[in-house]
């Protein structure tokens, strides 16, 4: 028996859910996923909070411990898993990983709301907001700056896939690539190593066998 218990939400639309999944696939720690339709506020909320305090997704169970905050249950992983390397070695290159990690956790609000996350909806091109470009030209200029001071080692921000790719993920698969926003090419090379990981294809494919359908996702730009 799988000693965690993730409680996620729709895979086409929960990008908080995609970050702690992420994270957990990462350690190889064996896990049940149990998937909580995000459908109608009332019986979600009812639905989640038997499970997550906050009343929101995602939420870890270990044991008797209930983590319920993507970032959290990252910092969780990390802990108990340090051969997952989910953090930089360095500290000084560690604390820059944490303070993106952070940044997208409590930024971009704009972002978020005018470009909801659809992993499965065939791509379209949506114009942006002076707000929204403004936070878009801020994580291209996080990215970038991560790619060539830290990233030699690999393809992810800090070379090696760690907890800040796992925060930009659906940034990168489920609102840039899915609404046709104008990259660079640092940042494209970027977006395509993250879609072509096998955790982010699983999960992908994983929203695409999904049935449940909310509209306000369906219907941006239509």
């Amino acid at each position: 028996m799988a000693n965690f218990k993730l409680f996620i939400g729709n895979k086409a639309y929960s990008s908080w859910s995609l970050r702690a999944w992420l994270a957990l696939e990462h350690t190889g720690a064996a896990y049940e996923e149990v998937v909580i339709p995000l459908e109608g506020p009332g019986t979600r909320t009812t639905a989640i909070r038997e499970h997550s305090p906050s009343g929101k997704v995602p939420s870890l169970r270990h044991g008797d411990l209930v983590v319920w905050d993507s970032l959290a249950i990252c910092e969780y992983l990390a802990e108990l898993f340090p051969n997952a390397k989910l953090w930089p070695d360095d500290a000084a290159t560690r604390a820059v990983a944490r303070a993106v990690s952070a940044e997208m956790h409590s930024g971009f609000a704009a972002l978020r709301s005018l470009m909801t996350m659809n992993v499965r909806r065939d791509p379209i091109t949506l114009p942006a907001t002076p707000e929204v470009s403004g936070e878009i030209a801020r994580i291209i200029a996080v990215w970038n700056d991560c790619r060539s001071q830290y990233g030699k080692g690999g393809p992810f921000l800090f070379g090696r896939f760690s907890i800040a790719d796992a925060m930009y993920a659906p940034v990168a698969v489920g609102r840039f690539r899915t609404y046709g926003v104008p990259l660079d090419d640092t940042s494209q090379a970027y977006v395509e190593a993250v879609c072509a990981l096998p955790s982010v294809r699983k999960w992908v494919e994983g929203a695409k066998r999904e049935t449940w359908q909310i509209e306000a996702y369906e219907n941006v730009g239509k």
